[in-house]
């Protein structure tokens, strides 16, 4: 074994966050491939291992924390120093690593951290946990360079397979760190989300929200800004920032309990509106609230989904469709807060179906309600009418009427008059309200086995 120590890989279990949590639910297993041993490759004992330490993470519902530097399956599957290779094996296809590590999905919060080279059977073990979190320097694959070469799809260097460049904003990375050691703080205050709550949170001055959307109805602002007044200081974490940039998902804590938020970024390409990437991306994040138990908080400025040729090349009915199953199956609380727009189908997806499916749905003063873009309501609506006056100023000036008219009509304010939702709240008093429904929640029976018999890997 002086060659291959531990066959390549380290395991064990261990506390995680036992400062704020206490000792019984800080338990955790803790697992890395050692590079230093054949490039970090999984041999027979390898596997024996990992299995073992699978298995005792779904007994005893332990949360997983993988390393998975490594090159993938070592030739034969076999270990440098075994007497013999196992009689059975011809491709060393039976190894239940994999399946162990599916069945985990869902049941416990599984972390997977990618540091350097990260190739073949490590990459899939990484692509099977709930949040990627990747070193600057990392590159991963589904194949290394030699099986790319040896396929016969040319000579391509490590770092030039699959860089943090290419898959930060294709969304296979969740979080992009500086190094290992932030990669190990990252993974602790992810886990914290499903510890429990936590004392001693601080609030940020909750009036700035009174001038965080632009009067000017067209103008963008940053929702992440909106987020992190809302959530308690230092509690926000976002997942997949490179990726879909048209949804804003995090994790965050209001008065200490973990929550999982939504957003729509009007300052994205999209202006907000959900896309094939956008409801994949709030779709997987609506699983994972759901598997472990935490509210979805959903903030609403959304134009609608994106329509046309384009868009439809991207298959955005299948993907759009998710928001609906899934939201409509959520077994956790939603609450919804429209900031700006609430357009048609888009606002629906936004709030699992209906305004009426979170257990409640306010507005800010802000607001606006429509069944689809208001603009293109008036030109389809008034069609016939605008196409009759043939004085093309007076056409503008009609079209202006009625839109200066349904702008007005489709305010938040008119909007509550007819129960179309539950109030119009003034900005500053979001986070209570936000903080009184998850007190009017607390207390609910945890879950008893899986909630979400598992979490997409996208």
């Amino acid at each position: 074994m002086g060659k291959t120590a531990s066959d390549g890989l380290v395991m064990g279990i261990g506390r995680i966050n036992g400062n704020l949590f206490g000792p019984e639910r800080a338990r955790c297993v803790a697992m890395s491939y050692d590079y230093t041993v054949l490039a970090g490759t999984q041999g027979h004992k390898n596997h024996v291992k990992t299995d073992r330490m699978l298995e005792v993470a779904q007994q005893a519902r332990l949360p997983v924390v993988f390393y998975t530097e490594g090159g993938g399956g070592r030739s034969g599957g076999t270990s440098p120093g075994d007497p013999t290779p196992p009689p059975t094996t011809v491709g060393g296809l039976k190894y239940r690593t994999w399946a162990h590590m599916g069945k985990l999905s869902g049941l416990v919060p599984l972390v997977g951290i990618a540091s350097g080279f990260c190739f073949a059977g490590n990459a899939v073990l990484l692509a099977l946990c709930d949040v990627i979190i990747a070193t600057k320097d990392s590159s991963m694959g589904i194949g290394g360079p030699a099986m790319i070469e040896g396929g016969g799809l040319g000579v391509h260097a490590p770092e030039d397979v699959g860089p943090v460049s290419v898959q930060g904003p294709n969304g296979v990375i969740d979080i992009v760190v500086e190094d290992e050691v932030e990669a190990t703080e990252v993974a602790k205050k992810y886990l914290s989300y499903f510890q429990g709550r936590v004392e001693g949170w601080q609030d940020a001055d909750q009036a700035s929200l009174r001038h965080a959307v632009p009067e000017n109805r067209r103008a963008a602002y940053d929702v992440r800004k909106i987020i992190e007044t809302l959530a308690d200081v230092g509690s926000v974490l976002e997942l997949r920032a490179a990726f879909a940039r048209s949804m804003v998902t995090a994790l965050a804590r209001i008065e200490g309990r973990a929550v999982g938020v939504i957003a729509n970024n009007c300052a994205s390409p999209t202006g907000g509106a959900v896309d094939s990437d956008g409801a994949d991306k709030a779709a997987r994040f609506m699983q994972l609230c759901n598997a472990f138990d935490l509210p979805v908080i959903t903030l609403i400025d959304v134009p609608g989904n994106m329509v046309g040729p384009d868009a439809e090349r991207t298959a955005t009915i299948r993907h759009c469709g998710r928001l609906y199953v899934i939201g409509a199956n959520l077994q956790v609380p939603m609450f919804s807060v429209v900031l700006r727009k609430a357009y048609g189908l888009g606002a629906m997806a936004m709030t699992a179906g209906s305004l009426d499916s979170p257990l409640f749905t306010v507005a800010w003063p802000t607001g606006e309600f429509a069944g689809m873009g208001i603009e293109g309501e008036i030109k389809l609506g008034r069609r016939a009418e605008l196409a009759a006056l043939e004085d093309l100023g007076q056409r503008r000036a009609r079209y202006e009427e009625l839109l200066d008219r349904a702008y007005a009509w489709s305010s938040a304010a008119n909007g509550a008059t007819v129960f179309e939702f539950d109030d119009v709240i003034d900005p500053a008093d979001t986070r209570q309200w936000l903080a009184m429904g998850l007190e009017s929640v607390a207390g609910r029976p945890m879950r008893e086995g899986k909630r979400q018999p598992w979490i997409d890997t996208w």
